[in-house]
Parts: C-alpha cells; structure tokens; sequence
C-alpha cells in the first residue's frame, strides 16, 4: 500500500521518472515511485498519480502497462509522453509514430486556455519534448489544450474526470512553466505535505539501520558525489568505522589527488589510504576499444584494488560494507529502473558491484539525490566550495573522454546532404539518448568562416540534425579550421600518453574558466580526446561545455569567442593535436558525456 495521500510516479522506464519525483518534493508534495504494474486497489489512497515518460511504444508486444482501472479511481491522473499515450491507448484514442521526432526545446501552442494545468502558459511557451509517437486520435470526452507544428496534439485534459495528458516533459528544468504545470497539478491532488529539510535526518536514520554494527570501506573518486558521500559516512558513523580509499587510476584531473586529500583535512578527516594504481589500469585497458568494455574493465579494476587493498590493510569483508557516491542519475541511465533503456553502464553498476548490491553488501546513501541536493548536503557537512561546487567528473575519469577505436568507424549511411552550411560526418560514433532510448551515432561538423562565433543558425541546425537524421546525434562546431578537410584515422586504446594529453587540454579549458570568471556558471565540462585529425597520426579535442541543474538534461552552453579562441590555440599548441571542436547538442538528444 502506499503512503497516505503521497503523489504516486509509476515508472515506465523513462529517464525522468526520479527526476519527477524530486520536482514534486520541491513543491512540498510527498511523493514515491512504484511500477506500472501496481495495482489500482494499492494506489486508492493516493492524492494523485503521474505517469512517467518510457522507451517503449505503448502498442508494442511487451510494452509495460499499468491497471486501467486506476482511471476509474477518481484521483487525479497526469500522464507524460509514454503516459499520455498510455492513456490515449487504453481509453479508446490512437497512438502512432510521429511523422517527424522531437528531442530538445519545442514551442507549443496553448488552446482553450490551457485548462488546469497550463493555465500560466499564456497563448504559446517552450517545452522540452522527447519523443517519437503521437496521440493521432483523442480518446473520447478529451479537449485538446496545446499543439506544436509537429505534434498536433502536444496536449490534452478531462477537466471533470481530472486526467491530463502532456506530450512533453515539465518536470525538466529547459520546459518553460514546467513548475508552475506540475504546481497546478498538485494543488489539484491535494497531496500530504513534505519538506526535504529533513531529508539529511531520514538518510542519517538510513545509514545506521543499513550498516548497522558493521563499518564501510568507502572508494574516493576525487568527484563531488563520493567525497560528500565519504564525508557523510564519517559523520553518522564516526571515522573510526570508516576507511576511505583513494586510488589514483592514472585517469584523474590535474593535481587531483593533493587537492581531494588537502580538502578532508581542512574537515579533520584524515582516514584516507591513497593508492597509486595506475600501471596496474593502463595495463587492463590495453587494446581495449568498446566503450561498454573500458568502463567495466574500470569498475572490475577498482574492485579488485579494493579487495587487494582492504586484504593488505586488514579489513574483514565479514565487517565491513563497500561504500559508493552513487547518485541517482548514475542508476537511472544504467537502467536502474525495471523498464528503463540502459543508456551506458554506471562503474558502480558492474556485474561484481551489482552482485554485491543484491546481497546488501554495498551502501549507497546519496542515491536518491541529484547533484544540486548532493552539493546542497555538502556545504552543510563543512567541505570546502570549491570541492563542492568542482564540475561532476566521472568515476571513471577521463576513462571515459577518450574515445578509443581500432579501425575507422563511418557508416556510410551517416549522409548529410541535406546540411545547407559545410560539414563533414565525423569518423566516430558517440552515445546518445533520444526518445528515453540509447542511441549510438555519429557526430556532424559544421565550418564557419569566423569559427569562434556560435550563431542562432549553429544552434537551430544543433537541435534539427539529431531530430530528422537517423544516423546523427550530436551536432560540432569547428574551432580550428573554416572548411572541412578530409578526416585522417589513427588506431589507439586508452594509454597513460593519451591520457597525459587529455589531463593538459582539460587544465587549460579549466583554467581559462577560472580566469574567466565562468567556472561556477557551467555546469560541467567535458574534454574530449578523438583518434582523429587532419594528419596522419594527430588527435582532436572536443570542448563539451554544459548548462544544467541536475544532468538529466542539458543545454550547451555558449562560451565567449575571446575565450573560445585563447582555449583553441594553447589547445593547438599541444603534441599530437591539430583539430578542435565545440560540442553544441543539447541532452536529449546527446549524452552530457561522450562515452
């Protein structure tokens, strides 16, 4: 049963289902997340239920699907993407694919007063969609409140019944009146109240039942996440039964070792045991080229250098639990929930840590937060800003920003003929996600004759390409040259040389943030390293800079061009680099990271 008058998400496997829950939090609701599948008897006395986005298509076999008779319940229903077509599929409308796909910002079209729930909009606002289905055909007794140019139906309600249909997603901070949307929907549901000022108190009263008489061997990554996680534990649990591990992997940022070690000692914690095992991963990573392969070589890594270190140490595996800075959009894009699309495996989801999560042998206590509630948490805990507010790194470090390939890897179908400025289809692929799915695509680059100014075009055709082409996800500009050239190819795996090249590109983007005055205004920043350049034997950099709140989605963000061309010229100045790009996709329908 659920809790009394608590804000019900059935998850349908979306990338936003957690991210939904936390927004309603935010608006002082009470909220928790359950299947689909949950019966409609289960959710009886909730104040209300949203169904979140999901992969799937409604009419497929296999598709997930929750009770029907929870739209005869009486409470107030809102349905988002794959809930909007789950409602329009079950109470008689159609659902078919869209004749063209929306990722990214779109403007809508308010009708009849935008009901209940768009009544702030005014005539027309911005909204986030991601999606390739549509509601083709109302279920009977809907009014359609808001259309886009290529959603005819982005919107629509039963008023009396209080059943809302939305086609994009408010709960993503780039939806305009997104909050006032599911604000209204809460006044409708008259939820229980909720306030996350106690929220330090309930993962307080988490940690101890978890642990309980045990201690935690915690693994440092020199990220914001684990090192507030690591603080945490020491804490509510007292250093004595916590030891911290902080393995140099060869993979970090400039100086990140002396910095993360300073920044525990200016807080009195000084159980941290620093390892320098950076041979040791280079040499798991030879020849490793698959990106899925280099981060479970990574996780697996860290493992065994925890079970090595913990034996030399002499810490009882019988006693002590692995501690983890998970947060949750790590476990939401590994596909962390039942009907979720694994976009890329988290290092802290591998098959050895899973294993030893079903047996409760690992302690997680951020992952139920996102990043501005982790940051949130430690400046309350005493860490220095400038650790907290550090741009989010990936556990598996630059692991993850050097794109390793063994032979060229252009489909031939990747065509951009349609492309009115010049551009060339890069030889690479990245991830993506688009429709609450994975994609693995290539990137196009476009030229310009001043390639330090990012036009209204660059940006237009960053959110068009991915939408209409079935081969592209990610959208360059070219900082380096202002016509395309012809892409030269060199085989390599991630070694401790590209990686030695990668850490100096990254010090000179951070330290012209600082100097910029711009560092705390990005939200993060990854530096890419590609196998490819204009000679033979050369290597380009990507400049991946991102303005978010919470990294479920994202805009790029747009630099200034002095800055972007003293960064592009030191960045020129480096061994083996003759290229250089600036990443303009937002996320959808790009991942903020490239692997």
């Amino acid at each position: 049963m659920v809790h009394p008058k608590s804000i019900v998400i059935l998850d349908f496997g979306g990338q936003y289902a957690h991210l939904i829950g936390n927004r309603v939090r935010r608006l002082g609701a009470y909220s928790e997340i359950l299947p689909p599948e949950t019966s409609a008897n289960d959710l009886k006395n909730a104040a209300g239920i949203i169904l979140s986005g999901g992969p799937q298509s409604v009419y497929d076999k296999g598709s997930p699907q929750a009770d029907p008779k929870i739209l005869e319940l009486g409470i107030p229903v809102l349905g988002l993407c794959y809930g909007l077509h789950w409602i329009t599929h079950t109470l008689g409308g159609e659902v078919k694919p869209g004749a063209t796909k929306e990722y990214g910002r779109t403007l809508i079209h308010i009708e009849h007063g935008g009901g209940a729930i768009l009544q702030d909009c005014g005539k027309e606002c911005t909204v986030w969609m991601s999606h390739g289905d549509e509601a083709a055909k109302l279920p009977p007794g809907f009014t359609r409140i808001a259309t886009s140019d290529a959603c005819a139906n982005a919107a629509f309600s039963d008023e009396q019944k209080k059943i809302y249909a939305l086609q994009f997603h408010p709960e993503v901070t780039h939806s305009e009146h997104g909050s006032d949307m599911l604000k209204h929907f809460v006044e409708v549901c008259k939820p229980a109240v909720w306030s996350i000022d106690n929220f330090e108190q309930k993962i307080t009263e988490e940690i101890k039942k978890e642990v309980g008489d045990k201690s935690v061997f915690m693994l440092v990554s020199g990220g914001v996440d684990s090192s507030v996680a690591f603080t945490l534990l020491n804490k509510v649990l007292g250093t004595e039964r916590v030891q911290g591990l902080l393995v140099d992997t060869g993979l970090m940022r400039k100086d990140e070792v002396r910095l993360i070690n300073e920044a525990f000692k200016k807080v009195g914690i000084q159980n941290l045991h620093i390892v320098d095992a950076s041979q040791e991963f280079f040499a798991n990573l030879n020849n490793m080229y698959d990106p899925e392969e280099k981060r479970k070589v990574i996780g697996d890594t860290f493992l065994a250098v925890q079970k090595r270190i913990s034996e030399e140490m002499g810490l009882d595996s019988k006693k002590y639990m692995l501690g983890q800075g998970t947060i949750y959009p790590d476990t939401i894009e590994t596909g962390g929930t039942k009907h979720a699309d694994k976009i890329k495996t988290h290092h802290n989801r591998v098959d050895a840590i899973q294993k030893m999560i079903d047996k409760g042998l690992v302690i997680e206590p951020l992952k139920e937060l996102y990043k501005d509630e982790v940051r949130k948490l430690g400046e309350e805990l005493g860490l220095p800003h400038e650790l907290v507010w550090r741009h989010p790194f990936p556990g598996p470090g630059l692991g993850v920003r050097i794109l390793c390939a063994k032979k060229e890897d252009r489909n031939q179908k990747a065509e951009g003929s349609e492309i009115a400025l010049p551009h060339a289809i890069l030889p690479v692929q990245s991830v993506g996600v688009q429709g609450d799915g994975r994609t693995y695509r290539h990137a196009v680059a476009l030229f310009s004759s001043d390639p330090f100014v990012v036009t209204d075009k660059h940006l237009e055709l960053a959110t068009t390409i991915p939408n209409k082409s079935r081969e592209l996800n990610r959208v360059l500009l070219c900082l380096s040259h202002t016509k395309p050239f012809d892409f030269s190819f060199t085989s390599g795996y991630l070694t401790r040389e590209r990686a030695n090249l990668l850490r100096q590109a990254d010090a000179i983007v951070h330290d012209a943030m600082m100097q910029a005055k711009l560092y705390e205004l990005i939200w993060q920043f990854p530096v890419v390293l590609l196998p490819i350049g204009e000679e033979s034997g050369k290597q380009s950099i990507v400049l991946r800079p991102i303005a978010s709140t919470d990294a479920m989605t994202a805009n790029a963000f747009i630099l200034p061009p002095d800055v972007l061309k003293k960064m592009t010229e030191k960045i020129l100045k480096l061994k083996d680099i003759d290229a250089v790009f600036l990443d303009l996709t937002n996320k959808p329908p790009g991942t903020i990271e490239w692997e």
